[in-house]
């Protein structure tokens, strides 16, 4: 592993972060705000990161090492957010935990908060927040590979360091080309969004901002009620839409666009979607119809917002604190599942779901006959034994860590089920928990031992553990390694 490689590679990666943080600069110097000069501070060292890391790196002709490619990703994600708090501490709105937390929880598209009230906020730290969701939402890799020039196989280790699902279908044949297209189809649905929000009756500036939460599956809000702010039944309704949206594949987007709706039949992940999507709609509807004083209009409304939302994003257009068990229950459930791979949404995903699902199912058969050969199928193919292990471990981890992070909460003085809500929640990159981080809460009041946890299980939940499990092995830093 050449280390000054690595180094010339994030050089750039920061170059690339420092150019966008221009965009908020020049709010705040338009609108005269007091966030100037944190701002200034902020480009100024996240430049001279930059600059530093290029003069001491190199160019390399050949492709990068599947190590080097693993370094990049997790560094580039360090930096990121690491760069990505200095507007908030350097402004003074925040300290040095609570802005390193609220950076990663835009980068990784979770969406929690530690600001007690956003309404103090200049309007361009809080576009800065949502520009943070809409790079991580993506993928920061992915952006970076798509807008800058890489080596060949370099771009496929870090691509498939980052990106989310077990997936490796490709659109097209050239890494490059698909995330170019992945980069074109996430600024048009960022458009439509803003547009259909304006339509709704936000202003430009906050149907912007909203657009690029929900497209990023980000779930931050310009305001501290989040979407029940607007008090528009069409709005939500639209926001449901495209948060659905957004927790599908992008790549099968792609292939609909070029060949048609025919293609979604042969796609057994977004139909499993789609049916989990309706189904947990119409369980909570029918729940909230029964026990609670709500006209079925609204308990329909409120259903599939957040049905949507908290199985993607993580914006809230009612208490749903104040829901049944049953309801709670079925939230919890979307929470760990979450979206498509290839999706903007983080958790478990459908297809591993999926999977899980139809190789227990092939197991019950071959009990019942044992002579009897029972493949695992998905998309009319074989599920190989290596990707039915991969997706076991996987589950088994993502459990793990659940219930870890849970555990070391309770050391704090949490509650059981609040502390298993904040380690669901972080890990599937939500957002809203239960209890004292729920709704309507934020998670300023937790101490700094559990916002230390939780800051790791955001990453580990983003970046689907694997990456940073694997740079925490000796084996990893071991040279002489050609992998």
């Amino acid at each position: 592993m050449d280390i000054r490689i690595i180094y010339y590679v994030l050089g750039r990666l920061v170059m690339a972060e420092t150019i966008t943080m221009f965009i908020p600069f020049a709010m705040a110097l338009w609108n005269l705000e007091s966030s100037v000069s944190g701002f200034a501070v902020a480009l100024g060292l996240s430049a001279s990161v930059g600059l530093v890391l290029q003069a001491n790196g190199r160019k390399r002709e050949t492709d990068l090492s599947m190590r080097e490619g693993i370094a990049i990703t997790g560094f580039g994600w360090a930096l990121a957010t690491g760069l990505g708090m200095l507007p908030y501490v350097c402004g003074g709105y925040l300290n040095a935990l609570d802005a390193v937390f609220e950076s990663i929880s835009g980068f990784s598209g979770t969406g929690a908060t530690v600001f007690n009230s956003l309404s103090g906020l200049p309007a361009s730290i809080l576009f800065w927040r949502m520009m943070t969701h809409w790079f991580g939402g993506l993928g920061i890799i992915v952006i970076f590979i798509a807008l800058l020039p890489q080596t060949g196989q370099s771009s496929v280790y870090m691509y498939n360091a980052e990106t989310t699902g077990p997936t490796e279908e490709r659109v097209l044949p050239r890494l490059k080309d698909m995330t170019k297209v992945l980069f074109r189809m996430y600024l048009m649905f960022t458009f439509v969004a803003a547009s259909v929000y304006m339509l709704c009756g936000l202003t430009p500036y906050e149907a912007l901002t909203h657009a690029m939460s929900t497209i990023g599956a980000g779930g931050f809000s310009t305001y501290d009620d989040s979407a029940m702010h607007f008090d528009s039944p069409a709005f939500e309704w639209w926001m449901t839409f495209f948060m659905i949206l957004a927790g599908g594949n992008f790549g099968l987007y792609y292939r609909i666009w070029q060949k048609g709706p025919g293609v979604i039949k042969r796609n057994s992940e977004f139909k499993a979607y789609l049916w989990i999507q309706g189904l947990a709609i119409l369980l909570v509807f029918l729940n909230l119809a029964g026990t609670m004083p709500l006209a079925l209009g609204d308990a329909l409304r409120y259903a599939a917002f957040q049905v949507g939302s908290l199985s993607t994003t993580g914006f809230v257009s009612a208490d749903f604190e104040q829901w049944p068990p049953f309801s709670k229950g079925i939230i919890l459930l979307l929470m760990m599942c979450g979206g498509c791979a290839g999706s903007t949404a983080s958790g478990i995903k459908v297809v591993r779901v999926l999977v899980l699902l139809k190789n227990a199912w092939a197991v019950v058969h071959q009990k019942l006959s044992p002579r009897r050969v029972v493949e695992v199928r998905l998309n009319g193919s074989r599920v190989s034994e290596e990707t039915l292990r991969r997706v076991g471990q996987f589950f088994f981890l993502y459990i793990f860590f659940i219930a870890f992070w849970a555990l070391l909460l309770t050391l704090d003085g949490i509650e059981v089920f609040d502390a298993l809500g904040l380690s669901v929640s972080t890990m599937g990159n939500i957002g809203p928990a239960f209890g004292i981080a729920g709704a309507t809460c934020t998670y300023a009041g937790l101490s700094v031992f559990s916002k230390s946890i939780l800051c790791i299980s955001m990453l580990l939940g983003r970046l689907e553990m694997f990456t940073l499990l694997v740079m925490l092995t000796p084996d990893f830093w071991q040279k002489g390694n050609r992998w």
